[in-house]
């Protein structure tokens, strides 16, 4: 399925989604570079316990305020349940640990205005110079087996950097919690028939600390892949 033509692709009718968590460090500088390529952008604090939510306003962003942590999952539906109300055209998904660079979102408006796609995929793999060998590895592996689950390929299905189309969101807003809600998405915009694009991205990593338990959420990946596998 693809967007309409009519629709109109430029930074006012494409909004930002930050999902953040204990991010007082860095959220407020990419709520800044966003807002230097997109109108209207929007934090979604999980219960952070921290100046997340403070940081994001100083920023220039429009804040919703978990009042627990509920898991990035729940972040991002927010936001993007958000932008549907408000009848956006597209909505882009970013981190808040500035892993995604704000100003690479013109490639996402580029690529959507080319191909219509409904769903487009941020992809490190064009070039892994800069990503551990691990990391590579487990992307590899992990986008090979979503990609059999979605059939069709997705070089980096592990990339949360991604813009979603309006006409789409209502099929995300149910899913997982977590941080297999990002690989979820993939698997329920496949089968809904919805192409992929993925658009080459640069790979970042300073500082920040990932929130992913290493052997709580790979357990979840296997059953999501096992429960998928079995429909």
């Amino acid at each position: 399925m693809a967007v309409p033509r009519e629709d109109v692709i430029d930074r006012q009718t494409v909004a930002a989604v930050i999902p953040a968590y204990h991010e007082e460090k860095h959220v407020a500088d990419v709520v800044r570079r966003t807002l230097a390529v997109l109108d209207n952008v929007l934090v979604v604090d999980d219960g952070s316990t921290d100046a997340t939510a403070d940081a994001a306003r100083n920023g220039g962003g429009e804040v919703i305020v978990h009042a627990q942590n509920l898991g990035k999952g729940e972040s991002i539906k927010a936001g993007l349940r958000h932008w549907l109300e408000r009848n956006v055209t597209y909505a882009v998904i970013l981190d808040g640990d500035g892993q995604h660079l704000p100003e690479e979102i013109q490639r996402f408006l580029e690529a959507a205005s080319s191909t219509r796609a409904e769903l487009l995929l941020g992809t490190r793999m064009s070039d892994v110079r800069e990503m551990p060998l691990v990391r590579r590895l487990t992307n590899r592996y992990m986008s090979k087996k979503i990609s059999l689950l979605c059939g069709q390929t997705i070089p980096d299905t592990q990339c949360g950097f991604r813009m979603v189309h309006r006409s789409l969101i209502p099929e995300l807003l149910g899913g997982a919690e977590r941080f297999d809600y990002e690989t979820e998405m993939l698997i329920l915009a496949s089968r809904k028939g919805c192409r992929v694009e993925s658009v080459p991205i640069t790979t970042v990593y300073s500082d920040e600390v990932s929130s992913i338990h290493p052997v709580r959420d790979t357990i979840r990946f296997f059953k999501l892949i096992r429960r998928y596998k079995k429909r």
